[in-house]
């Protein structure tokens, strides 16, 4: 079984960072596509950022793009979003995600089948 968790969101204000890290049973990144996406109160989840299993390709939402950074540490099955210059808007629950890699380029939560359970980020002005 899949497993995902999500660590490092807090609370920090406008313009600062924070990196938030998804342990991922097995080798699951390895043949998925892995994902972050973000949930605000009384929205649908909502793409931030992206990896393809081969790690070639990278997608990000248009409000993160030139802030916002995934990565992936293979060997130790982590995935990371590093967030740079965090704005108010930035706000909400962060999940990890692992879906299919032919759909990874749309950042559509309908394409990622096992999630983690969350990790909240705040970012005041």
């Amino acid at each position: 079984e899949v497993q995902l968790e999500e660590s490092g969101g807090g609370s920090v204000q406008a313009g600062e960072s924070l990196r938030l890290s998804c342990s991922v049973s097995d080798r699951t990144s390895v043949n998925h596509c892995m994902g972050w996406f973000i949930q605000r109160p009384g929205k649908q989840r909502e793409g931030v950022a992206v990896m393809r299993s081969t790690g070639d390709k990278t997608y990000y939402g248009e409000s993160v793009k030139g802030r916002f950074t995934i990565s992936q540490d293979y060997a130790s099955h982590m995935v990371y979003l590093q967030m740079n210059d965090l704005r108010p808007e930035d706000t909400g629950m962060y999940f990890c995600a692992a879906g299919r890699d032919d759909g990874c380029w749309r950042l559509w939560q309908g394409d990622f089948g096992f999630w983690g359970t969350g990790t909240h980020v705040s970012v005041s002005s």
